[in-house]
């Protein structure tokens, strides 16, 4: 365990990371990190190697990049920033790229469940 701090307020613990099945809903990896390691650095302990889509919220951005996860043969579909959104100056641009971050966040809403 280790402590962290988010704008003012220091936190103290873990963070747990699942791999889940999309359509049976089942937990097949489990992995426990320090609260102070980036999420993005387990990605590849969160795969078995058969998937066909990777779904992750902004903390996993940059996973398809990483090394370990070069020969991944699985479209990864995490969430943008919010900042990077917002930046977009084009109305009609950023529009579309909400509607396509919500619809990536009813996927991954879809295997939330079992740490609901």
């Amino acid at each position: 365990m280790h402590q962290t701090r988010k704008g003012n307020q220091w936190y103290f613990g873990m963070k747990a990371h699942i791999g889940v099945d999309q359509f049976s809903g089942l937990v097949h990896h489990v992995t426990c990190i320090a609260a102070n390691v980036g999420d993005v650095t387990v990605t590849h302990e969160l795969l078995h190697g058969n998937e066909d889509c990777v779904l992750g919220d902004s903390g996993y951005t940059g996973a398809d990049s990483r090394p370990e996860l070069q020969d991944a043969k699985a479209a990864f579909l995490t969430a943008r920033k919010r900042g990077k959104v917002k930046a977009i100056k084009n109305a009609r641009d950023r529009r579309q790229h909400e509607r396509w971050e919500r619809c990536k966040a009813s996927m991954r809403a879809k295997v939330d469940t079992p740490s609901g």
